[in-house]
């Protein structure tokens, strides 16, 4: 298990956190905290569907003709439409139930596929919501930490990405996530 403290400063420095609406937010990719359908849904999903227009869904519907529904932990690339970035990357986060069945292993692999995802699609920069905080009720603490592990060790294993914002919507995830990050 990485401990924060291996982690190269430098790499702490592409990370970036800020109190936004991420569908505001400039980067190559903004990551999407899907639901399996792909079809839209509320918070964070309703609000990069809406702002970016119709494309999104459009292609959505293409990748279900296509693969079928997106599963926990995986990740889907569209257009993204309206909004400033190239692309959203939807990602499916895990349901909390208790935090034994297996819902942290599912939500790194949100954040390693997505990242994944954005490398292989060129992308320099992208943007994470805190994924499955809101309606799928994770517990935004272990979440915090999780994604902050995920994105270092991602970061550590040579990426090409020069930028990862963490946006949050809410001062407690924004404040979670700037905890996680100041800790050496």
């Amino acid at each position: 298990m990485l401990n924060y403290r291996d982690m190269g400063s430098s790499k702490k420095d592409l990370i970036e956190v800020v109190r936004s609406d991420i569908t505001k937010i400039e980067a190559d990719a903004i990551v999407n905290a899907a639901n399996s359908s792909l079809m839209g849904g509320g918070g964070v999903d309703g609000a990069i569907h809406h702002a970016g227009g119709a494309s999104i869904l459009e292609e959505c519907k293409k990748i279900v003709a296509r693969q079928g529904s997106c599963k926990t932990g995986e990740a889907v690339i569209t257009t993204a439409g309206h909004l400033p970035a190239k692309f959203v990357i939807h990602t499916v986060g895990p349901v909390w139930t208790d935090g034994e069945h297996g819902e942290a292993e599912l939500l790194s692999r949100c954040y390693k596929n997505s990242l994944a995802l954005a490398e292989k699609n060129h992308c320099l920069s992208i943007s994470f919501p805190a994924i499955s905080t809101g309606r799928f009720g994770y517990p935004p603490e272990l979440a915090a930490d999780i994604a902050v592990r995920t994105i270092l060790a991602y970061l550590e294993s040579g990426s090409s990405i020069q930028k990862v914002i963490l946006v949050s919507f809410d001062e407690q995830n924004y404040n979670l996530i700037e905890a996680r990050l100041a800790i050496k």
